[in-house]
């Protein structure tokens, strides 16, 4: 049985990956993102981590295969912060990498958190 304050976790967890899924796949301003971030195959990482964001965002949101939905955007998450936001540190310091890495880390630890407990995955 889950309690209000964990529907509510996965809820919000599951409406922003869900949302920012969708506008990965929407705005074009991303493959030139993803290009510029030197990944392989920029086009196809970029559709594979907004279709993975949506598909366990959904899960999440409807606190199914949390176990299972957690571990790959736990992933995204790492590679988020690593990629994007870790240059703004050394670049703009500790202030600026705090302000723009807050979403990814409040994210990340919500991901651990209901990945973890087993309330939430029972």
């Amino acid at each position: 049985m889950y309690t209000q304050m964990e529907r509510w976790v996965c809820f919000s967890i599951g409406f922003v990956f869900l949302t920012s899924g969708i506008i990965k796949l929407i705005v074009s301003d991303f493959k030139t993102i993803f290009t510029n971030l030197g990944l392989p195959f920029p086009e196809l990482t970029l559709f594979l981590i907004a279709f993975i964001e949506i598909a366990c965002g959904m899960l999440i949101t409807a606190r199914m295969y949390i176990k299972q939905a957690a571990p790959p955007l736990i992933l995204i998450m790492l590679g988020a912060i690593f990629l994007t936001k870790l240059p703004i540190l050394s670049n703009g310091g500790l202030l600026s990498f705090a302000f723009e890495a807050r979403l990814d880390i409040v994210m990340l630890i919500l991901l651990l958190i209901i990945w973890r407990n087993n309330r939430v995955l029972s």
